[in-house]
């Protein structure tokens, strides 16, 4: 566990999480009737000690916690909701967009049927046998590690203007990653709570999954656009390292996701699943089957994109879906 502070109260807490990320950024705001938290972790012990930690240094005690905004209903976001408001007392404003509260409910609340869905989605993507028992049991256990639930979650709009550790934040829509995102921007300080949605030196996974938009690469791309108008000083992401050139780093993506739609459609070739074409642009000798999952996923999304612009062609409607040039 670290913390840091990286602006006038504004900690960024950074905890473990068992996966290729290794980390997830967390960020923990005084104010002055007490303390605001964005995004909690993952809820294993190793991710509860490094709360534990930086609260004991901070010198946060037990009711000081005013309220946490998720950013998103990704596991390693909204994980440890409900177990910050079982540590501050159970008296916790919770709050995140409501399309992602609905992805909370369907895939954290909802086991039996996410689990239908998904095994339906993956089979799709051409998914099946040992690879899929595995993705199925890999998605189980990390359920496991978002519990306890909040019992209430309030929810955020975007254009809404919070106030965090006495700054006002103003939430933006953030789609693409996950159904909508919720940025935090400060007009003031030109700080911007950008979450998963832009991070350095490793770039968003933006993958179709059951409950997500059609065409999220689009919506992402059409997000990339609208974020380069703003002025922001300083992008305070859910991973790695902070985001010094805001404007240089949505450039990278951009050009990223042309040239990874590029190679998407020579992949497909003359037919194609989105496994087929996973295995082809990404490495998955090492992969553990939760980086599995997300490779096939991000697959989906560009082949999608491709065909919805008339680039491709899908078939098998009724069963595995084919794409071809």
């Amino acid at each position: 566990m670290s913390y840091t502070l990286i602006a006038e109260n504004i900690y960024q807490v950074q905890l473990p999480l068992p996966f290729a990320l290794r980390s997830v950024n967390c960020y923990l705001l005084r104010g002055d009737d007490g303390w605001d938290i964005i995004d909690t972790g993952l809820h294993t012990p190793e991710g509860e000690a490094g709360w534990r930690a930086a609260f004991a240094a901070l010198g946060v005690q037990p009711g000081d916690l005013r309220q946490v905004v998720v950013t998103h209903h990704h596991p390693d976001h909204y994980g440890m909701a409900g177990g910050l408001r079982q540590w501050n007392g159970g008296d916790l404003t919770i709050s995140m967009m409501a399309r992602e509260l609905a992805m909370v409910e369907q895939v954290w609340w909802q086991a039996e049927g996410m689990k239908h869905a998904f095994s339906a989605f993956m089979q799709r993507a051409g998914v099946s046998g040992a690879m899929l028992a595995g993705m199925l049991e890999v998605s189980a256990e990390i359920r496991n590690l978002t519990h306890p639930h909040p019992p209430t979650i309030d929810t955020i709009a975007a254009d809404d203007v919070l106030t965090l550790g006495g700054r006002s934040l103003r939430v933006i829509n953030g789609p693409g990653h996950s159904v909508g995102q919720a940025l935090l921007y400060d007009a003031v300080d030109k700080l911007l709570f950008c979450a998963d949605h832009i991070l350095l030196k490793i770039t968003p996974n933006v993958g179709l999954w059951p409950g997500s938009d059609d065409d999220p690469l689009a919506a992402f791309l059409d997000s990339l656009r609208e974020l380069s108008t703003l002025d922001v000083r300083l992008g305070l992401p859910g991973h790695k390292t902070l985001i010094h050139d805001w404007h240089g780093r949505i450039a990278e993506l951009e050009h990223h996701h042309d040239e990874r739609l590029a190679g998407i459609a020579t992949a497909a070739g003359h037919g194609a699943t989105a496994l087929d074409v996973a295995q082809t642009i990404f490495d998955f000798r090492n992969f553990t089957f939760h980086e599995m999952r997300f490779a096939v996923a991000e697959a989906q999304a560009h082949l999608e994109y491709l065909r919805l612009r008339g680039g491709l062609r899908r078939e098998g409607e009724d069963g595995v879906w084919v794409y071809r040039q």
